[in-house]
C-alpha cells in the first residue's frame, strides 16, 4: 500500500491506514535540496549542509544544522512527497547538533571558539514557530552533540573541545579537556543556574586526560550514554552527571575487506585489533545501546555494536554491513586501507509491532536497514542517501525516515546537500538497488559502469567499469531479466597475464566469437592511450588497435565514449569535440576490420548550456545506431539527458582530415524523467544503452566509484524498443 499526504494527515489517519508489518520495507519518496533554504538575497552559490537533523513531535517539519551558512535549516513535511523550504534561523556562531522538544522548540549547540586553545560556545533555545533565538546557555566549552530527554527534563551537551588534527598529527592529549554539559529543563524553558558540568575525565584509556565527547543520547529512565571516539569509550550517567558504568569500547578483528588503496576491490583481506571508536549512539532499551563504529583515528571496524549498559556485547556485525554496502557498488575504494565504508550516524524507531536500527555509511553514502528479531539486528534492505549521510531520524508515527547528508559539492559543480525521505511500505518491493552482485559465490564489488553490449541470449548483457578502477579492469556479465538485475560475472580484464594497465574502459561491444571489443577513451595527460582492444572471452587482451595518426593529431582527454559492430566496421563515439571539429560537432569515428582503414562522420550536439554536452554511448540496432548524448550538469541543473537514434543509412564515413558528412539525428528518450523517478537527484552521467536479441533495452549510470558521489547506480530496464 502507498498513500500520498496531500496537506495535513492525522497521525492516527495515517497509522490507520498503513498498518505495518514485519516485511515493512523502506522506499524513497523524496529529496529536498539544501540550498532552497537560503535567504532570498543569498548567493545561490553559498555553501551550504546538512548535519544533524531532528524532527518535530508532530511529524511534519525537519530542522537541520548548517554549519557553514551558521544557521539551522527548516524543512516542511506536511506533504513528505513534496518537501518545502521552511526558512533558516541565524544562530551567530557555528551549530554543531539539534534537537527538538515538542514542535515548538529547538536546542542548539553552537560553538564560538576563537581557536582550539580557547574554546566556547552554548546552548540556544529557538522558537520555531517565530524562527527566532528566544535564550542561550552559556556551556564553557566547545559543544558536539545535543540531546532532549524524553520527559523534556533536561538537555545533554557533548562538549567536545575537540582536538586539532594539524598538530602533533592530531594525538590527543589537546587541552582544554572536554566533558559532557547537562542544562535542566524547567516548563521546557533552560535553568542555565542549574548547568551541570559532569567531568568524564581519568576514565578512557588512550587519554583519560582528554575525553573528546563525541556524541550523547538519553534514554527514559533519564540515563545518558556518552561516546568518546578518541579514546574510544561509552560512558553512562544519571541526569545529575553521576557515572554509573563506564567500559572500553573494545576492538574487532575482521575478515573479507579491502585492506589496500589500489584503484581495485579486493575483499581477501583481514585485520586484527582493531578498536572500534565508536561516533554515533542511541538507546535501544534501558539496559542496551547500540554504537556505530566510524574509526576515524585509529580504528577501521567498520561495522556497529550492540552493548549491554555492563559493557557486555550483545551483538556484533563486523564487517557484514560493509558487505551489503559492497554488493550494490556502494564501497568508497578511496576509504580502503583503514577505513572502509564508515558507519558514523544512527537512527532507531518502532515501525508497526518491529524496532528497527538505521545505520549511516558516511563515506559509502548508503543506510543499513535492521530489523531487531529476538533481540538480534537482522538485514532488511540498503538505502541510497544522496552524499555523506551525517545523520537521520526516524518519524515512526508518519511512517517516515529522513536523513541529512551533509557534502555539498558547489565549488566542484557537484550535487548540492540534501535531505532525503523515505516512506516505510507494506506489501511494496524495494525500489533500489536495481543492480546487485548478491548470490555471486565470492563477495564482488563493481562500480563506474561505463558501457553496454547485449549477447545473443535475451536478457544477457555486459557492461565495463572505468579508469576509477584502473588497477581492476573488468567485464562484468550481466542477467537482466533478474530483479534487481544480478551481476553474475566478473571477468577481469588483463595483458600478459597482468591488469591491465593504462586502460579507461568506456565501451563494450560483442564480436560476435565469444570476446570482446573494448573502447578505451585514452588521456595523454595519465599516458592513457587512445585505442581499441580486441578481449578474449577470459579477459586477456588479445589485439591492440591504436587509433590513427590522423585522429591523435587533434585529440583531448575527451576520446572514445561506446563502441558497436556494424558488418566488418567498428563505429566509435568520440566524447566531445576534438580540436578538428567544428563547435557542436563530434566524430563517429569507423574502423574497417577487413581493411584497417579508418574514417568518420559528424554528429550534431544539441546547443550547450551549463556545463558541456557530449556523448556517452553508441549501439547498432536494426537499421539505427543509437546514441546516448548528455551534459554534465547534477541534480536541478541537469537538462540533457537523451537518446538518438541515426539512420545507418547515413552513415558513410569519409576519409580522415577532410570534410566529414553530417548525419541526421531523432530522438528516442528523454532519460531524465526515468532518473528522476528514483526520487533522489537527477545524477550525471548515464553511460550504458543496449539493445537485446529480443528488443528490449537497458541503460547504466556511471557511479564514479563512490567518490565525489552518492554511489547510486541506476539500472534501467526500458522495455521493448518500439514502446520508447
Amino acid at each position: 500500500m502507498h498513500l500520498k499526504l496531500a496537506g495535513f494527515v492525522s497521525t492516527a489517519a495515517l497509522a490507520a491506514a498503513l498498518p505495518l508489518q514485519a516485511e515493512t520495507i523502506f522506499n524513497r519518496i523524496a529529496a529536498f535540496p539544501v540550498p532552497e533554504n537560503l535567504p532570498a538575497d543569498a548567493d545561490p552559490a553559498t555553501e551550504t549542509s546538512a548535519e544533524i537533523i531532528d524532527a518535530t513531535e508532530d511529524g511534519m517539519t525537519l530542522v537541520y544544522s548548517d554549519s557553514p551558512l551558521g544557521a539551522i535549516g527548516l524543512v516542511d513535511i506536511t506533504d513528505p512527497f513534496a518537501p518545502a523550504p521552511g526558512g533558516s534561523v541565524d544562530m551567530e556562531g557555528e551549530p554543531t547538533a539539534v534537537a527538538i522538544l515538542g514542535s515548538e522548540t529547538a536546542f542548539v549547540g553552537v560553538n564560538t571558539s576563537p581557536s582550539y586553545t580557547e574554546p566556547s560556545g552554548h546552548l540556544a533555545a529557538v522558537s520555531l514557530s517565530e524562527k527566532s533565538i528566544t535564550a542561550t546557555c552559556d556551556l564553557g566549552g566547545q559543544p558536539d552533540s545535543v540531546a532532549v530527554a524524553p520527559d523534556g527534563s533536561f538537555v545533554a551537551i557533548a562538549i567536545e573541545n575537540e582536538r586539532d588534527e594539524d598538530l602533533n598529527d592530531g594525538i590527543i592529549p589537546q587541552m582544554p579537556a572536554g566533558y559532557l554539559a547537562i542544562v535542566p529543563l524547567e516548563g521546557g524553558a533552560m535553568a542555565c543556574d542549574g548547568l551541570i558540568k559532569a567531568d568524564v575525565s581519568g576514565l578512557g584509556g588512550v587519554a583519560p586526560s582528554d575525553p573528546e565527547p563525541e556524541f550523547v543520547a538519553i534514554n527514559a529512565a533519564g540515563e545518558i550514554a556518552l561516546t568518546m571516539q578518541e579514546n574510544n569509550y561509552v560512558v553512562i550517567l544519571d541526569q545529575q552527571g553521576n557515572v554509573t558504568s563506564h567500559f572500553d569500547a573494545g576492538s574487532v578483528d575482521i575478515e573479507g575487506i579491502d585492506i589496500a588503496e589500489d584503484d581495485a576491490l579486493d575483499f581477501t583481506g583481514s585485520l586484527s585489533g582493531v578498536k572500534r571508536e565508536p561516533d554515533a549512539v542511541k538507546w535501544l532499551s534501558t539496559g542496551q545501546i547500540v554504537i556505530a563504529n566510524e574509526g576515524d583515528y585509529e580504528g577501521g571496524s567498520r561495522g556497529f555494536t550492540i552493548f549491554n549498559t555492563d559493557g557486555s556485547v550483545a551483538y556484533e556485525s563486523g564487517p557484514a554491513f560493509e558487505h551489503e554496502a559492497i554488493k550494490i557498488g556502494h564501497y568508497p575504494e578511496a576509504r580502503s586501507e583503514n577505513k572502509g565504508v564508515e558507519p558514523e550516524g544512527l537512527a532507531t524507531g518502532t515501525f508497526g509491532d518491529s524496532d528497527y536500527i538505521f545505520v549511516l555509511s558516511e563515506r559509502g553514502s548508503v543506510v543499513g536497514v535492521y530489523r531487531m528479531e529476538d533481540g538480534t539486528p537482522t538485514f532488511v534492505q540498503a538505502l541510497p542517501s544522496g552524499i555523506g549521510p551525517e545523520s537521520a531520524v526516524a518519524i515512526p508515527s508518519r511512517n517516515l525516515l529522513a536523513t541529512a547528508n551533509e557534502v555539498d559539492l558547489i565549488e566542484d559543480g557537484g550535487v548540492r546537500s540534501h535531505v532525503m525521505l523515505f516512506e516505510a511500505q507494506e506489501d511494496a518491493a524495494p525500489a533500489y538497488p536495481s543492480i546487485t552482485t548478491e548470490g555471486m559465490d565470492a563477495l564482488t564489488g563493481f562500480g563506474a559502469l561505463s558501457g553496454l553490449a547485449a549477447s545473443e541470449t535475451p536478457g544477457r548483457l555486459y557492461a565495463v567499469n572505468d579508469s576509477f578502477y584502473g588497477g581492476q579492469p573488468t567485464i562484468f556479465e550481466i542477467d537482466a531479466t533478474q530483479a534487481p538485475a544480478k551481476i553474475i560475472k566478473a571477468i577481469r580484464v588483463t595483458e600478459d597475464g597482468a591488469p591491465a594497465a593504462k586502460l579507461d574502459q568506456e565501451g563494450i561491444a560483442l564480436d560476435g566469437m565469444g570476446g570482446f571489443w573494448i573502447a578505451s577513451e585514452g588521456r595523454s595527460d595519465r599516458e592513457i592511450p587512445h585505442a581499441i582492444y580486441h578481449v578474449d572471452g577470459e579477459g586477456a587482451i588479445t589485439d591492440t588497435i591504436p587509433f590513427a595518426d590522423e585522429l591523435l593529431a587533434h585529440e583531448t582527454r575527451f576520446g572514445a565514449e561506446g563502441i558497436a559492430v556494424s558488418g566488418s566496421k567498428l563505429w566509435i563515439a568520440i566524447q566531445r569535440e576534438w580540436a578538428d571539429d567544428p563547435e557542436g560537432m563530434v566524430k563517429l569515428v569507423s574502423y574497417d576490420l577487413e581493411t584497417g582503414e579508418w574514417g568518420a562522420v559528424h554528429y550534431p550536439l544539441e546547443p550547450k548550456g551549463e556545463g558541456w554536452v557530449g556523448l556517452s554511448e553508441i549501439t547498432i540496432h536494426g537499421d539505427h545506431a543509437y546514441i546516448l548524448e548528455r551534459d554534465n550538469q547534477i541534480g536541478g541543473a541537469a537538462k540533457l539527458k537523451k537518446l538518438y537514434r541515426v539512420p545507418l543509412a547515413e552513415m558513410q564515413p569519409a576519409a580522415l582530415g577532410g570534410e566529414l558528412p553530417v548525419v541526421t539525428k531523432e530522438e528516442v528518450r528523454d532519460f531524465i524523467p526515468d532518473l528522476e523517478a528514483a526520487n533522489g537527484y537527477v545524477v550525471d552521467k548515464i553511460e550504458g544503452f543496449t539493445i537485446d536479441s529480443a528488443g528490449y533495452a537497458f541503460a547504466v549510470t556511471d557511479n564514479d566509484g563512490v567518490d565525489d558521489s552518492s554511489g547510486e547506480t541506476h539500472f534501467l530496464k526500458l522495455g521493448p524498443l518500439e514502446a520508447m
